[in-house]
C-alpha cells in the first residue's frame, strides 16, 4: 500500500505541475542570447520567432541570436531535433534551453544521446510516435521487423538480449507503446559494450516520453476491438473415430472394439447423451468472438523550471469461452506512469519516475480447456447427463440428483467415467474459481551536473532504479461429483436406468493463496562527461562511468548481478571523420577468484564519404556514411549456473558390505575441478553504411557481421582419458572447460522511401536480416562424419531420412532392419545411411535449420498513402528458410489418441498409393513417431500483421475551441498467413487459437 500512496503522489504532481505563463506588451529590448541544448552544446540554426513583434531572427554559428522584440513578449523558439520552447521575454534573458527531441534527429544509445548523423556502430531506432500515428499497437515489438533491420524477434540472431526501460532491466511488457518515445536496438559489440556482461547478445532500450517546456497537452485514445480465431484443429467424430479405432485394431491384429451398431448410433445424432459426438471446438462451448476496450490518457506540459509527463491507461478483454464461470472469465490492466524534471539551478537538474502496473485474470480454477480438447476423444462421455431421461422411479438417482451442488442450468447432471471423474468441462462448470494477480513498481530518480565552471564541456550524471514485481493465485477451489448412466431403451424411448456417482462434492470454501512470486531490481549507475567542439571542427566526446544493477527472484537462490566499469571516448572531424572506443572491466561471480573479471574493447571507425570534394557536387549521393566496428565482449550469459569450476563430491556413492550386517558408502567423485575457467567471448566485426540519395528521397543503412562465441562451456569424455570416468563404482573426474566455439554471419538493411506524387505522400520501409549459424568447434566423436555437429547450423534439426511407407511384407523383408520396434505395411521406412544393414540412431542425419533464434531470413514491409486527411496504413513480415517438425498429438497418432484429419490419409492396402499418414495402430508406432524427414515441414511465411484506415478532422470541423486534434481510425491485425503450411502455421495444439483483431479507436488532443 506504501508503494501505491508513493506512484499517486508523483502522478498527482505531474499533473498539477503546469506552470501557465501570461504575456504583456511592453517596450522593445536588445538582447543576444544564447540557444544551447539542456547538456550545453551550443545550437546553430535556431530559429527564434516573435509573431507579436513580427520579428524573426536565426542564431549564428555560436549558437548566439540577436533580438530586437517587445518586452514581455512571446518567443517561439525551434530547431532540427530539439522540442519546440515557447517562452518569455524579460531584460535578463541570456540564455535559451533547449530539450533534445526524440522525434527529431536524437538518439538514445548506451549512456548518451547522438545525432542520427552520428551513428555508427550496429545501431537502429523506431520512434514511438510516428509509428502509433499510422499503426495502433500494444505491444511495444509488435511489427518491428517491418521497421529495424537486425531484429527477428532477437538482434544478429543472438538470444539473451537485455530489455533495458529508461535505462534500468525491466519487462517490455511493462510499458505500453503510448508511454514510449523511441526505442533503440543495439546489435554490435560497440553499441552494447558499456552495459557489460549481461548485454553481449545484444540489447533493446525503450525511452519513455518526458514532458517539453510548452503549453499544456492533454491526449486521449480509447479503443473497441473484436477476436476473432484464425482457425481450430479438426478432428473426427465419434462414429468416424470408432471404425478407424476398429482398423488400427486390425492392423494390430487385434478383434474390433466396436459393433457396426455402435458406430450407427454415435454417428446419427439421435441422442447425442447416450451416445456422444462431442466437439469441444463448436459453438456450444466457445464464441465466434470475444472483446477488448482500451484507453488511455497522455498529460505533459511544464517551462524551463519544471517539465512533466503522465500517463494512465486501462485495458480489458474477454475470453473465446462460452459456458459456466469460464464465460465470466477477464483480463484486466491499469497502468499508470508519472515522468518529472527539474532544472535545480543554471548547474544542477533531476529527474524523478515513477510507474505502476496492476494486472488482474479473473477466471475458472483450470487453464486446461484446450489441452483436455486435444486429447479427450468425442465419444469418450458426455458432459452433460439431461435430468428429463432419468426414469420417474428411479428413485436412487433421484436422490442424487437432489443431494447434487451441481445442478447445471436445473436441468444437467456433470457426466464422467470412472476413469474420468474430472474433465475441462467439469472443472469449468463446478471445480472452483481462481483470480491472478500481479502489480509492478517502477522507480527511477537521476541527477545531472553541469560542471563547465570546472571545465567546459564537462558534466556529471547519475541514475538509481527500482523495480519491484509480485503475483500470486487466489483460488477456491471445488471438489465435485460426475456422473456415469447406464442407458436403456423403452418402446423406442432411451432413459436412464442407473447413476453411477464418482467423487463428491465438497467445498471448504478456504481461500487459497499459491503461485506466490516477486522479483526486485536494484540498479545503480554513474558518469562523468565530456562533450566539446574545438575550432568548430574537432568534436570530442568521453564518458567514464559505473554501472551495476542485480535482479533478486523467488525460489532462486543466487541473484542476476551485473557490474561493470566503462570507458568511452569518441572523436569526430566536422562529421566526417569518426572513431570511437568503447570498453567495459565485467565481473562475475560465476568463475573462481583470479578470473572473475575481465576487459572487452571494441572500436569503431566512420568515414562520411560525402564530405570529400570528389563528392560535393553528387546528384545521386545526398549523404553517405561507411563504418567498421570490432570488438571482444566477455560474457557470462552462457554460463548456465554458478560453481561449473568446483568439483562435485558425493557421499551417495556404492554401497559395500564390509562384515555381516554393516553397510558403508563410498564418497565419489562426479565432477572434476576447472579454477582455470574463464569468460566465454563474443568476437565480432562488422561494416555498416548508412546513405540518402536523390533529395532524401530514398535512406539505406545496412550491416554485413561476422559474430564468433568462443570458449563456451562443455563437459565431455571426448577430450579426456576413458580412465577418468568409471561406471561401477559410478565416478567422473572430467571438469567443465572453455572448449565449444560457435559463428554467426549475416547481414541486415533497411530501406526507407519518401515521394508525394499528385496528391497521394507515399512513405515505405523495407527492413530485414539474413544471418546463418555454424557450429566451429565441438568435442564429439561420432562413428560416422555425416553426423558431426561441428559445422553445421546451430539450430541444426537431425532426424531419419525417410524412403516412403512399406508396401508389403517383401519389401519389409528385403530392406534393413528397423531397430525401432516392429514393422508392419504402411510403416515408414527409412534410409540405412552407413550401409550396416541395421537403420538406427547411427542413420539420423541433418534434416534443416529450426529457425530458434528467427528465421534465416526475415524481412517486413510497411506501406502508408497519405491523401489529404485520409491515410492507408498497411504493414507485412515474412520469415523464410526454416522448419518445423509435425511431432505433437495432432500428428503423432497412436496408441489410444484422440483421431485428427490428418488419418483420413493413412495407409490402407488399397490407398497405399497416394497414402501420406502411415498405418494406424493401437500400440505406441515407435518406428514412425520419431524425428524424420516424414514429419518434416517447411515453415516460411508471409504474414499481413496489420492494415490500418486513419482519418483526422480538419479544423474547418473540429474549429479552433477546446479539441486541437480529432482522429479516429480502423484495423485489422494477424489477417492473413500465407505460405505451403498455412493450415500448419495457423493452427494451435494443445492452447487457445491464434485471433486475428479487428479494432476502432478515437484520438484526440486538447
Amino acid at each position: 500500500m506504501r508503494y501505491i500512496k508513493i506512484v499517486m503522489v508523483w502522478c498527482v504532481l505531474a499533473v498539477v505541475f503546469p506552470y501557465q505563463l501570461m504575456a504583456q506588451n511592453g517596450q522593445k529590448l536588445i538582447l543576444n542570447p544564447v540557444v544551447k541544448s539542456s547538456l550545453g552544446k551550443t545550437i546553430p540554426g535556431a530559429i527564434i520567432t516573435s509573431e507579436e513583434d513580427d520579428f524573426t531572427a536565426v542564431s549564428d554559428s555560436l549558437g548566439v541570436a540577436r533580438l530586437e522584440v517587445s518586452s514581455n513578449a512571446y518567443l517561439s523558439v525551434e530547431a532540427p531535433g530539439y522540442e519546440t520552447r515557447l517562452i518569455q521575454v524579460s531584460p535578463n534573458l541570456e540564455g535559451i534551453t533547449l530539450f533534445a527531441f526524440l522525434e527529431g534527429q536524437g538518439v538514445n544509445v548506451a549512456f548518451q544521446t547522438k545525432n542520427k548523423a552520428d551513428l555508427i556502430g550496429g545501431v537502429s531506432y523506431v520512434n514511438m510516435p510516428d509509428v502509433l500515428e499510422n499503426n495502433y499497437i500494444t505491444n511495444p515489438l509488435d511489427g518491428m521487423e517491418a521497421y529495424v533491420g537486425g531484429y527477428n524477434g532477437n538482434l544478429w540472431g543472438n538470444a539473451s538480449l537485455l530489455v533495458l526501460v529508461d535505462g534500468i532491466p525491466r519487462d517490455i511488457q511493462s510499458v505500453h507503446p503510448t508511454e514510449i518515445a523511441q526505442i533503440t536496438f543495439l546489435k554490435g559489440v560497440s553499441a552494447v559494450a558499456l552495459y557489460g556482461s549481461k548485454a553481449a547478445k545484444g540489447v533493446i532500450m525503450v525511452s519513455t516520453k518526458r514532458g517539453v517546456a510548452n503549453a499544456q497537452n492533454i491526449t486521449l485514445r480509447t479503443n473497441a476491438g473484436v477476436n476473432t480465431p484464425k482457425a481450430y484443429p479438426e478432428y473426427l467424430g465419434s462414429g468416424e473415430y470408432m471404425s478407424l479405432y476398429n482398423e488400427a485394431r486390425a492392423n494390430d491384429g487385434l478383434s474390433s472394439l466396436y459393433s457396426q451398431n455402435d458406430i450407427y448410433n454415435y454417428s446419427s445424432g439421435s441422442n447425442p447423451y447416450r451416445y456422444p459426438n462431442v466437439d469441444y471446438y463448436s459453438p456450444e462451448y466457445l464464441r465466434e468472438a470475444h472483446s477488448r476496450y482500451d484507453g488511455n490518457l497522455e498529460i505533459s506540459g511544464g517551462n524551463e523550471t519544471a517539465r512533466y509527463y503522465t500517463n494512465v491507461g486501462f485495458m480489458t478483454e474477454g475470453t473465446i469461452l462460452n459456458f459456466g464461470q469460464a464465460a465470466e472469465s477477464a483480463n484486466e490492466r491499469f497502468n499508470v506512469r508519472g515522468n518529472i524534471d527539474l532544472n535545480l539551478n543554471d548547474f544542477i537538474s533531476a529527474k524523478v519516475d515513477a510507474a505502476a502496473i496492476f494486472n488482474n485474470q479473473n477466471g475458472v480454477n483450470t487453464g486446461a480447456y484446450f489441452q483436455g480438447a486435444s486429447i479427450l476423444r468425442p465419444n469418450r462421455f458426455t458432459p452433460l447427463i439431461p435430468l428429463e431421461y432419468i426414469e420417474e422411479d428411479d428413485d436412487a438417482s433421484w436422490k442424487m440428483v437432489e443431494t447434487s451442488d451441481h445442478v447445471i442450468d436445473g436441468k444437467y447432471l456433470l457426466g464422467g467415467t470412472q476413469l474420468d471423474q474430472t474433465n475441462p468441462i467439469a472443472d469449468i462448470f463446478a471445480g472452483g474459481s481462481e483470480k491472478f494477480t500481479s502489480r509492478q513498481f517502477q522507480f527511477n530518480a537521476g541527477i545531472d551536473a553541469d560542471l563547465r565552471n570546472l571545465t567546459e564541456g564537462l558534466s556529471f550524471s547519475s541514475l538509481f532504479g527500482l523495480n519491484y514485481a509480485t503475483s500470486y493465485t487466489l483460488s477456491f477451489d471445488n471438489q465435485y461429483a460426475v456422473y456415469e448412466p447406464t442407458w436403456t431403451n423403452y418402446n423406442g424411448m432411451d432413459q436412464i436406468e442407473k447413476l453411477t456417482k464418482y467423487g463428491q462434492d465438497a467445498s471448504s470454501r478456504t481461500q487459497n493463496i499459491n503461485g506466490n512470486w516477486f522479483r526486485q531490481t536494484v540498479a545503480l549507475s554513474a558518469q562523468m562527461n565530456y562533450n566539446r567542439t574545438f575550432d568548430q571542427k574537432h568534436n570530442v566526446s568521453a564518458i567514464l562511468l559505473a554501472n551495476g544493477y542485480q535482479i533478486a527472484e523467488s525460489a532462486i537462490y543466487h541473484k542476476v548481478s551485473n557490474a561493470n566499469l566503462g570507458l568511452y571516448f569518441g572523436y569526430n572531424y566536422e562529421q566526417k571523420y569518426y572513431a570511437e572506443f568503447s570498453g567495459a572491466l565485467v565481473h562475475t561471480a560465476k568463475l573462481a577468484e583470479g578470473n572473475r573479471n575481465a576487459f572487452s574493447p571494441t572500436v569503431s571507425l566512420g568515414w562520411r564519404v560525402t564530405g570529400e570534394e570528389f563528392l560535393a557536387s553528387s546528384s545521386v549521393l545526398d549523404d553517405l556514411k561507411i563504418s567498421v566496428s570490432a570488438g571482444i565482449l566477455n560474457t557470462d550469459l552462457d554460463i548456465d549456473n554458478f560453481y561449473l569450476y568446483e568439483a562435485i563430491y558425493t557421499d551417495e556413492g556404492s554401497w559395500y558390505e564390509w562384515k555381516d550386517g554393516l553397510n558403508n558408502t563410498g564418497t565419489d567423485v562426479r565432477r572434476g575441478e576447472n579454477l582455470d575457467l574463464t569468460f566465454p567471448k563474443r568476437e565480432e566485426i562488422s561494416l555498416q553504411l548508412d546513405a540518402s540519395l536523390f533529395n532524401n528521397l530514398l535512406s539505406v543503412n545496412g550491416s554485413v557481421f561476422t559474430s564468433k562465441m568462443t570458449g563456451l562451456f562443455v563437459q565431455n569424455s571426448i577430450l579426456y582419458p576413458s580412465h577418468f570416468v568409471t561406471g561401477w563404482p559410478q565416478s567422473s573426474w572430467i571438469p567443465f572447460v572453455n572448449y565449444n566455439n560457435d559463428i554467426r554471419n549475416g547481414a541486415d538493411f533497411q530501406l526507407n522511401l519518401n515521394k508525394r506524387t499528385g496528391l497521394v505522400d507515399w512513405t515505405m520501409g523495407v527492413s530485414g536480416i539474413y544471418y546463418n549459424t555454424k557450429a566451429s568447434k565441438r568435442s564429439e566423436n561420432f562413428e560416422d562424419s555425416y553426423q558431426n555437429r561441428q559445422g553445421m547450423p546451430l539450430d541444426a534439426i537431425w532426424g531419419l531420412e525417410s524412403l516412403g511407407l512399406f508396401s508389403g511384407i517383401e519389401e519389409i523383408e528385403n530392406s534393413p532392419t528397423q531397430a525401432f520396434g516392429e514393422v508392419k505395411p504402411g510403416d515408414i521406412k527409412y534410409k540405412d545411411q552407413n550401409s550396416d544393414g541395421i537403420v538406427n540412431a547411427q542413420d539420423e542425419v541433418y534434416l534443416g535449420r529450426g529457425g530458434w533464434s528467427g528465421a534465416p531470413l526475415t524481412m517486413g514491409f510497411n506501406l502508408s498513402a497519405k491523401v489529404k486527411n485520409l491515410t492507408f496504413f498497411v504493414l507485412g513480415t515474412m520469415r523464410s528458410g526454416a522448419y518445423a517438425m509435425k511431432n505433437n498429438s495432432y500428428f503423432w497418432v497412436n496408441a489410444d489418441d484422440k483421431y485428427s484429419a490428418v488419418v483420413r490419409d493413412r495407409w490402407t492396402e488399397e490407398t497405399q498409393d497416394t497414402a501420406t499418414f502411415p498405418r494406424l495402430t493401437t500400440l505406441s508406432g515407435d518406428n514412425n513417431f520419431r524425428n524424420s524427414d516424414y514429419w518434416l515441414y517447411s515453415t516460411n511465411r508471409f504474414d499481413l500483421a496489420k492494415v490500418q484506415v486513419s482519418y483526422t478532422f480538419p479544423k474547418s470541423i473540429i474549429g479552433d475551441g477546446f479539441v486541437k486534434e480529432l482522429g479516429t481510425y480502423i484495423s485489422g491485425s494477424n489477417l492473413l498467413t500465407v505460405g505451403p503450411n498455412q493450415d500448419i502455421l495457423e493452427m494451435n495444439i494443445g492452447f487457445g487459437p491464434q485471433m486475428r483483431f479487428y479494432n476502432f479507436g478515437i484520438r484526440a488532443m486538447f
